[in-house]
């Protein structure tokens, strides 16, 4: 007998999937890009240059992330309007990731609205007006001088801290609703690995946005690529 698959159930499977698949992919992608900052201007700008060497970019930006993004968001906020949070009656962990989920959705689809247009096109009034896209050799720069800004650098750090949380949750809930993992303990230790992997990706976004105000970031300045400097015809071993 053939199964008759609701439209929401299609739209919720497939809600979940390009929060997995590529949106998740980009945002790794994105973290290690950023944490090329640590090495300094000429290794993030570089790192920044080979994507914009990568063939069919555009088609890639639109249909691999714009669109899912597009999708994503605007169907988590129709689902987040629908939520009934029972937080007060019942105070148990899982009610509490619930509400975290919806709330880092809903402050994602504002922060990422004015993440792209602020550093991928730069049209916000007041703020940069040179797009990082086309600017490959001036990457670092740019972001460097947004992130001068107190509160803009503040609004990154708590979009990274959003980003880490809904991203690794989600992979729980995705691993939970498809049935990857079954039985009680197993979802449990799902869960522990997922807030692990939360405070690793916020400890890796935070650090590479500190990179652009300080080099390492707020690691150590030892543990990161000093600046070669070049070698004259003077020089002497």
């Amino acid at each position: 007998m053939a199964i008759k698959f609701s439209k929401t159930f299609l739209l919720r499977k497939l809600h979940q999937i390009t929060g997995i698949v590529p949106l998740g992919m980009f945002f790794f992608v994105h973290m290690f890009t950023n944490s090329k900052a640590m090495n300094g201007a000429a290794s993030f700008d570089k790192a920044v240059k080979e994507i914009h060497d990568i063939p069919y970019l555009l088609l890639i930006e639109i249909f691999g992330i714009f669109v899912p993004l597009l999708f994503h968001s605007v169907y988590g906020v129709l689902i987040s309007a629908e939520a009934k949070p029972n937080v007060l009656n019942y105070s148990y962990g899982r009610n509490w990731f619930y509400v975290f989920q919806r709330a880092t959705g809903i402050f994602l689809f504002f922060f990422l609205l004015f993440h792209i247009l602020n550093l991928r096109f730069g049209v916000i009034p007041g703020l940069n007006m040179t797009p990082v896209a086309g600017n490959a050799d001036k990457a670092f720069s740019i972001v460097a001088a947004e992130f001068q800004i107190t509160w803009v650098l503040i609004v990154y750090i708590l979009g990274v801290l959003a980003t880490a949380w809904h991203l690794a949750y989600g992979f729980f809930l995705f691993a939970v609703d498809w049935g990857i993992v079954i039985g009680e303990k197993a979802q449990k230790v799902t869960l522990a690995a997922s807030l692990g992997l939360a405070l690793m990706l916020a400890g890796v976004g935070i650090n590479a946005a500190f990179a652009f105000v300080r080099p390492c970031g707020l690691l150590p300045q030892a543990l990161c690529e000093a600046p070669k400097k070049p070698i004259t015809s003077g020089t002497k071993f």
